[in-house]
């Protein structure tokens, strides 16, 4: 075979084997989820347990809301198959930016939803409430500074009370010269509504201090903060973190 037929044959070797890897690489991320789904007006004897059974959880993660904000006159999205919501998340399974990191946090506004990552692999995710118009969350990297789980707020009151809000299992990732933004338990209305802060599921915490639900089931921030500090159940005081976990904050996806 001629030098140059070999060189040809080379190339065309070298092209195939880039094309099939790049395409395998493709692969290993899942594109931002679609769901089908129709709006309805939540009723007086409605339930979320009663109309999605098994599927409750999927179908208030799917609308960012807690049962709380389940109410009358309420619309809400309602997915076409419940299938498709089941573990529901728009975020990549896989992610390039996190693959040197052993735990990772990326968070999108724009599906306010946060994902938690081990070597690039997306382990588990959760919907979330950020900050309102006027109190936008910053976007950017971020470290995980300290750790806090019986925190309160000390700018902010549980609404026509005296009571400082309470932030558990919170995780601090920035300071200001007047505060700091966490990652918290809080209520979850379906939108950013919170004063910069990331907020996440925690039922208990409603149930302490608003009486409902009976029965707490969705504690999303806990489980963030005992995959983040594990065996740390019991440790009530605050905590500065050295060498903290990596966030990235950003807008919207890619």
């Amino acid at each position: 075979m001629r030098i140059v037929e070999r060189v040809l044959l080379c190339l065309a070797l070298y092209f195939f084997v880039t094309v099939i890897c790049t395409a395998q690489q493709k692969t290993e991320v899942a594109p931002k989820s679609k769901v089908e789904f129709t709006m309805y007006t939540i009723q007086k004897e409605d339930t979320a347990e009663g109309l999605f059974g098994d599927r409750w959880i999927d179908v208030l993660k799917f609308n960012r809301i807690d049962r709380n904000h389940f109410c009358v006159g309420r619309k809400i999205k309602i997915p076409l198959r419940l299938d498709d919501v089941k573990n529901y998340s728009p975020l990549p399974n896989f992610y390039e930016p996190a693959k040197i990191y052993e735990k990772y946090i990326l968070i999108s506004l724009g599906d306010q939803f946060l994902g938690c990552y081990e070597y690039g692999q997306l382990k588990m995710s959760f919907p979330i409430a950020s900050g309102k118009r006027g109190y936008d969350t910053p976007t950017g990297n971020f470290k995980i500074l300290a750790r806090h789980k019986n925190h309160r707020s000390s700018l902010y009151k549980i609404d026509g009370t005296n009571t400082l809000y309470p932030m558990h299992w919170a995780i601090k990732f920035k300071n200001y010269s007047n505060g700091s933004l966490w990652i918290h338990g809080r209520d979850m209305p379906g939108r950013p509504a919170s004063h910069g802060c990331i907020g996440l599921y925690d039922e208990e915490m409603q149930k302490k201090y608003y009486g409902k639900p009976q029965e707490p089931v969705l504690v999303d921030i806990k489980i963030l903060y005992l995959w983040l500090f594990p065996g740390t159940e019991n440790e009530a005081e605050f905590k500065a973190v050295n060498n903290g976990s990596f966030i990235r904050i950003v807008k919207n996806l890619d």
